[in-house]
């Protein structure tokens, strides 16, 4: 590795937009010269969106590391919410990059979070003031990623999962009743199928169509021209919709349910980490009973659900970071 000033090629790929950065590296530190986001349906392959962002930079890339949606096996992926593939020696052999690697977006995500500030987080609970231990990271957007960190003692080691497609688990009659409602639909009903920028629509229509909630048409208006889930947060906030209040206080009730549930799996007595899309715009409405509740109603265990830290990451380039910092780990073997 050279001593002197040198950059590498960061990505953060999603189902709705990609995101990618050049980070200029002196000794550990990561600097971001240039970022942009790209709607990633509007191309045929991830290579498609490096040859318009790499176009005119002259200088040589080192590293490259992208975080992708999806299961990761021997440096390919097929990103989840996406029709084209990812494969690290492709990139590697067009673009001419010594040390290319692909994550999965939620181990991205994990690794980023050792790089933000106090000030890009956003406290929910507050938890034990001496927290230590395992983290984890639950991210709805597009759709619902999950990931942990096992923390050896010395510092946290990363690992991805695809819990956000394990079964959606209901807590009463009316969770039930939405699982039904989705059973119809799709048949196996994951937690992604509530959790995420779909399930918010999801739950809406299941208001809607079972008849527990009533359609206003300037809502139903609005809906035709602009995204579902950016439509019904818009009017809960504002509270001048009923269905719209009511399926926001649904979501975040299962939101708050499936973190409890990761967190337990994982252990997470060193915080609980909410990423994506979705959280960092409902920060208010997340402070609410709803999510709270849900996050500790686990029993015999809410004691010790009540003492793990809940934070929203505001920073919505840590998954850039976090793919920087491992395609610069990497290259130091």
């Amino acid at each position: 590795m050279p001593d002197k000033p040198y950059i590498i090629l960061a990505g953060d790929i999603g189902g709705t937009k990609s995101n990618l950065a050049i980070f200029r590296v002196v000794s550990d530190s990561l600097t971001m010269e240039r970022n942009e986001r790209f709607h990633s349906s509007a191309y045929p392959s991830l290579n498609a969106i490096l040859r318009e962002f790499l176009e005119g930079e002259k200088r040589s890339l080192l590293a490259a590391c992208f975080g992708v949606p999806g299961p990761v096996k021997n440096g390919r992926a097929r990103p989840t919410n996406l029709t084209w593939g990812v494969d690290a020696e492709e990139i590697a052999s067009e673009f001419s990059i010594t040390y290319v690697s692909i994550l999965n977006d939620l181990e991205a995500n994990a690794y980023g979070i050792t790089e933000l500030k106090e000030s890009d987080f956003a406290v929910i609970q507050p938890g034990s003031p001496d927290a230590e231990g395992n983290r984890c990271v639950v991210s709805p957007g597009t759709g619902l990623g999950e990931g942990g960190l096992f923390w050896d003692g010395k510092r946290h080691r990363v690992w991805a999962c695809e819990g956000g497609h394990a079964d959606f688990a209901p807590r009463n009659e009316l969770e039930i009743a939405l699982l039904e409602y989705l059973i119809k639909q799709y048949g196996h009903v994951s937690c992604e199928r509530v959790v995420s920028g779909m399930g918010i629509e999801n739950i809406y229509k299941f208001l809607r169509d079972t008849g527990r909630g009533k359609e206003l048409p300037a809502v139903a208006a609005e809906m035709k021209s602009d995204n579902a889930g950016a439509v019904i947060y818009r009017h809960a906030e504002a509270g001048d919709c009923p269905m719209c209040v009511q399926t926001v206080e649904i979501f975040l009730s299962c939101l708050g349910a499936e973190a409890g549930n990761m967190a337990l799996k994982a252990m997470a007595t060193g915080g609980v980490f909410l990423g994506g899309g979705i959280p960092a715009k409902m920060i208010s409405l997340i402070r609410s009973v709803s999510f709270t509740h849900a996050f500790n109603d686990k029993g015999r265990l809410a004691a010790l659900m009540q003492s793990m830290p809940v934070k929203v990451i505001l920073n919505d380039q840590a998954a850039l970071l976090g793919a920087a910092r491992y395609a610069l780990d990497g290259t130091r073997g």
